[in-house]
């Protein structure tokens, strides 16, 4: 896999072996699009629409959805400025090739604003997979070559609308990290059935993790238990072989001064024959 390091501009491009894609930082998109949702408080009619035009090439904003809620901006929709309308749910919801499909429905785009498309068609296309082919990416962005392919992608990574690699070994894009878009209003239910999903499995697996940890905590109970009783039986068998032994000590003691007095008894008893055989004889005689 080839990954490209540049320069300040996008253009100057040589590719360095394993050496990540680099990118410049740009506006927050929530507070360049809060400029235009505060503007549209106020304007109506033409103003409002030019006004359209504008965020539709600013830089930094890539989401609308705050913009098309303004009722100013919804007023357009039944009015002469119709296709001003339609560009802006093209540009919160579409793609490049939804332009393509029949341009009368839109207003013509300059090449800023096709870019801008472009660049959130590639958004769209990491939504669904996270290996992109060049092939895919061609056909939905209508480029010809892969040259420019890779400078559409670059500009996109630069404008920190998705991070990722460009594997020309694999000829495919590489997404880490893409930004969200507009969610279209019928794709609120499913939004809301993926989130309360997720969240029943995370109550789920906090449930799991709680049945563990109690799990564990009356195991260790247990075994601090046990490891307690084995001390306090090995201690009582101590004192027991100690108690055991003094008195072993002192019947051993006792015997060995019967065994004393005895011999005293006999030696005694001995001396006594010894000195009377005298008195003895002289009685039988």
């Amino acid at each position: 896999m080839i990954k490209l390091k540049f320069d300040d501009t996008p253009q100057s491009m040589t590719p360095i072996s394993n050496m990540p894609v680099e990118k410049t930082e740009n506006p927050s998109s929530n507070s360049s699009l809060e400029q235009f949702t505060l503007l549209a408080k106020g304007a109506r009619g033409q103003a409002c629409a030019e006004l359209v035009k504008q965020a539709l090439e600013a830089p930094g904003v890539h989401v609308f959805g705050e913009l098309l809620d303004m009722p100013n901006v919804k007023e357009l929709d039944n009015g002469p400025f119709a296709l001003h309308f339609k560009t802006l749910n093209l540009f919160a919801y579409g793609t490049y090739k939804d332009y393509l499909r029949d341009k009368t429905q839109f207003l013509e785009l300059n090449p800023t604003q096709c870019k801008k498309l472009q660049h959130l068609t590639i958004v769209t296309l990491a939504t669904r997979e996270k290996c992109i082919p060049y092939s895919s990416l061609l056909e939905e962005l209508s480029i010809k070559n892969v040259r420019d392919l890779e400078d559409l992608i670059i500009e996109a990574i630069y404008a920190d609308i998705i991070h990722g690699k460009l594997d020309q070994k694999n000829s495919r894009l590489e997404v880490d990290y893409a930004l969200g878009r507009d969610a279209r209003p019928e794709e609120i239910d499913s939004i809301l059935a993926t989130l309360t999903e997720w969240c029943d499995s995370c109550d789920a697996v906090l449930s799991c993790v709680d049945t563990q940890i109690n799990r564990a905590n009356a195991e260790k109970q247990r075994r601090t238990k046990h490891k307690e009783s084995i001390e306090q039986e090995i201690l009582n068998i101590k004192k027991n072989l100690k108690a055991q032994a003094e008195v072993e000590e002192g019947v051993g003691g006792a015997g060995s001064s019967d065994t004393h007095l005895y011999k005293n008894k006999k030696t005694s008893s001995k001396g006594k024959s010894t000195r009377n055989p005298g008195k003895f004889w002289q009685r039988t005689t």
